[in-house]
């Protein structure tokens, strides 16, 4: 599905939240009037804003929000106001798919920053794609979305035509988390566990394969309830298998409980999982005993890119009270892309947005194009709409934050 020391970071965010409006009358094209005369533009959003894994969400709402508070100050698109709408999905296809349709309704919405989940993702990439509405994840990094069912098999085809993201995905993730353990942490026995859903079943099996690859042994394998947070049962099953580490495919909802009844239990080895559970909650649910657990993330830490600076401060000036958390930038990067797209469809047709109808499908053949230096790097998609950015991140839990320990990228 995560860029910096995050309760540092967290703890210096102010109290308030902006909100974006720009209301009017319609115009005669059928898009709204925004004040001044401008046409406005809405951005959809879709993510959790409610429930677990809300801080993700919230993360991902506000960072879009700044985007588009930022291109109406500059008055970046001639003739353009940009305004936000988001959706809470509450981490459920069924809300996810209900909610496409809710945007697709809308003509003025030209493009959507979202989902988190994977599995939400699927529930909402052909309901877009048949309106031809642009799609730009920040988070999702299950392969198939983008490359198809069979994108292992050596047949990658691109499904929907609408779907982009900014975050790299799973066929990199899971490996690079493998031979960082096996080849720097020397870890050769690992219980691998997953939730069954989309994003940790398949982050764990791309794990599981490049760990064994490289000579690893699976000490053990189980599937958890997220929803349930007793664990007893797979972590007798840990204790005894003498693993040296556990692979969590999931979220840190269930990650933080389950790596804090490993501890108690007696078994002192790490769990460690990829940007699902790369959050400053975990550190709360996980406690003191989370101590040295390890996440893999997209990107390179934040704090270290000097394209992330501005949005570090603007953020905190901004007054959000929720931390941008570890989808902040490519939730900031995800919006620019469209914004981006929407200037050279307006440039484009002599300095005014086209028709609603075709307005959509020009900003998906826009977005193909799109290439600039965002808050995580170089912001361009491939032929699947996959990120042309593969960094990734290895974060340790030590001293009460996420502390980077490697950046790089996957070597297969």
């Amino acid at each position: 599905m995560r860029q910096r020391s995050l309760i540092a970071i967290t703890a210096a965010l102010a109290a308030g939240a902006l909100t974006l409006t720009a209301c009017g009358s319609r115009d005669d094209k059928g898009g709204d009037s925004a004040a001044g005369g401008d046409t406005t533009v809405v951005i959809g959003v879709d993510a959790p804003l409610t429930g677990d894994l809300s801080a993700l969400g919230l993360g991902i709402k506000n960072s879009v929000d700044l985007a588009a508070k930022q291109a109406n100050e500059k008055k970046y698109v001639k003739g353009v106001t940009f305004k936000i709408e988001a959706l809470d999905d509450q981490a459920q296809p069924s809300s996810g798919q209900q909610n496409a349709t809710k945007l697709v309704a809308d003509k003025n919405v030209l493009g959507v920053v979202g989902p988190l989940n994977s599995s939400v993702a699927e529930s909402m990439q052909k309901v877009f794609d048949d309106a031809k509405l642009a799609q730009v994840s920040p988070a999702n990094t299950a392969p198939a979305l983008s490359q198809g069912p069979d994108w292992n098999g050596g047949t990658k085809k691109r499904p929907f035509n609408s779907y982009f993201r900014t975050s790299t995905t799973d066929a990199i993730q899971g490996p690079f988390a493998a031979q960082y353990l096996f080849n720097e942490a020397k870890k050769t026995k690992v219980f691998v566990i997953d939730d069954k859903k989309t994003y940790g079943a398949g982050l764990a099996a791309t794990f599981k394969a490049e760990f064994t690859k490289l000579g690893g042994k699976v000490a053990g394998e189980d599937h958890v309830d997220p929803e349930t947070k007793d664990f007893s049962s797979v972590v007798t099953k840990i204790k005894s298998s003498k693993a040296d580490v556990v692979y969590y495919g999931g979220e840190y909802p269930a990650a933080g409980p389950l790596s804090k009844q490993i501890k108690k239990a007696g078994a002192k080895i790490p769990l460690v999982g990829g940007d699902g559970i790369y959050s400053a909650d975990f550190i709360k649910l996980s406690g003191k005993e989370g101590e040295g657990d390890l996440a893999t993330s997209v990107g390179a830490p934040i704090e270290t890119l000097p394209s992330a600076k501005e949005f570090v401060e603007n953020y905190k000036k901004a007054g959000y009270k929720e931390a941008f958390e570890a989808y902040g930038g490519y939730s900031y990067d995800a919006a620019w892309s469209i914004i981006e797209a929407v200037k050279k469809v307006v440039d484009d047709n002599g300095g005014k947005l086209p028709e609603s109808k075709d307005a959509r499908s020009k900003v998906i053949d826009a977005l193909k194009s799109v290439s600039f230096e965002g808050v995580t790097g170089k912001v361009a998609f491939d032929e699947y709409g996959d990120t042309t950015n593969k960094q990734l991140t290895v974060y340790q839990y030590k001293g009460g934050a996420w502390a980077p320990v490697k950046s790089g990228t996957f070597s297969g």
